[in-house]
């Protein structure tokens, strides 16, 4: 099942990046990072062509609390979110009916590729979200053809677990795959479901 989460009050260290709820002022970062053609649309959601698009979507990171901004200590600067979402097809996946999961969703400006960022800032919330929230399991997901986002899951542990189409803003479907991390203080084991999707035995 989808687990309660709220980020209000909720700030993470790293040695290079904070981790914290979204702020009004962080507008013209955001709209920075996300109107960069080839960011958003790795992800399925066009760049942003104006900064008002970007304040609609501030406003709504602020207002959902399930997202953090990323912000780069040797600046200041807020250079992608990290959103702790809740997973789709909650009805139709039956070995999470009796266990508290989220799905994590990252972005991050193009400046800052190649530095090993991401899976810094993804490796921060994981720890929260296993060890002070016990939560017993994470899935996220990726396109095929976005390696990137691949190998960020998979240095944090992910593990292959579906084949999926994910439905994008553009109106079309892209292949892809769910990746799953399971909290490694908790002995789970899953009775997995649909075994025409599943890449996990």
């Amino acid at each position: 099942m989808n687990a309660e989460f709220d980020v209000t009050g909720i700030c993470l260290e790293t040695e290079r990046l904070l981790l914290r709820p979204w702020l009004e002022s962080d507008l013209n970062d955001l709209f920075e990072y996300a109107s960069v053609p080839g960011v958003g649309e790795m992800a399925g959601w066009s760049h942003h062509e104006s900064l008002q698009v970007s304040k609609d979507i501030l406003n709504r990171f602020i207002e959902e609390k399930k997202a953090f901004a990323i912000v780069f200590k040797e600046n200041y600067k807020v250079i992608g979110s990290l959103g702790v979402e809740e997973y789709d097809l909650e009805d139709k996946l039956s070995e999470f009916f009796d266990y508290r999961g989220r799905s994590i969703g990252y972005v991050l400006s193009k400046d800052y590729w190649g530095r090993g960022l991401m899976p810094e800032a993804v490796n921060v919330v994981v720890t929260y979200l296993f060890h002070v929230l016990d939560y017993d399991f994470l899935l996220s997901g990726h396109f095929d053809r976005n390696g990137r986002s691949r190998r960020v899951q998979e240095k944090c542990g992910f593990i292959p677990y579906r084949k999926l189409e994910y439905e994008t803003q553009f109106g079309t479907k892209e292949p892809g795959v769910l990746m799953l991390l399971t909290n490694p203080k908790k002995a789970v084991q899953f009775q997995f479901s649909h075994p025409e999707t599943l890449l996990i035995s």
